[in-house]
């Protein structure tokens, strides 16, 4: 059974944590797309400097490319933009958003916390403003990251498994 799922959302809603348990419960290959981005996008986030449109393009061919050439592959990826999300599609048609969605606040806090990082947390209002939510028409499941992270693995797989 093919099943390509994209984790998506800003910087520090627990896309890899929770892509890693959602691989790990379905026994499928987890990929961090943070790992699929040139050195150069590195850079530059972890210079401050937000990601535009032509830098995220090759990096998005890589994300779809690596969906489509699994069986079982689940991938962290910000997909911030439904032209992200359209673009991953082309390259694995049947893939399926995980949108990890909350607010401001939480996810700040979560993003300070974390260690050895290359996104700032000054880059997270650029990020929201550039996030288009998953919409009701795209194949995918908007979930609220202010709960357990086993809450939403769980709310995860219901999803995925209907």
């Amino acid at each position: 059974m093919t099943m390509r799922i994209v984790v998506m959302g800003v910087s520090g809603c627990g896309k890899s944590t929770v892509g890693r348990l959602l691989a790990e419960k379905l026994d499928a290959k987890f990929i961090d797309g943070d790992d699929l981005h040139p050195e150069e996008n590195k850079a530059k986030m972890a210079a401050g400097i937000s990601l535009n449109d032509e830098d995220r393009w090759p990096w998005l061919a890589k994300v779809g490319q690596s969906l489509a050439h699994g069986e079982k592959v689940v991938i962290a990826c910000s997909a911030l933009k439904r032209k992200y999300r359209e673009h991953i599609l082309q390259e694995a048609s049947n893939t399926v958003f995980i949108h990890l969605d909350g607010s401001r606040e939480v996810l700040a806090e979560r993003m300070s916390a974390r260690q050895n990082h290359f996104m700032p947390v000054t880059l997270l209002d650029s990020q929201l403003a550039t996030l288009e939510p998953l919409e009701f028409d795209e194949p995918g499941l908007k979930i609220d990251i202010d709960q357990p992270v086993e809450k939403i693995v769980e709310s995860s797989l219901g999803f995925i498994r209907e």
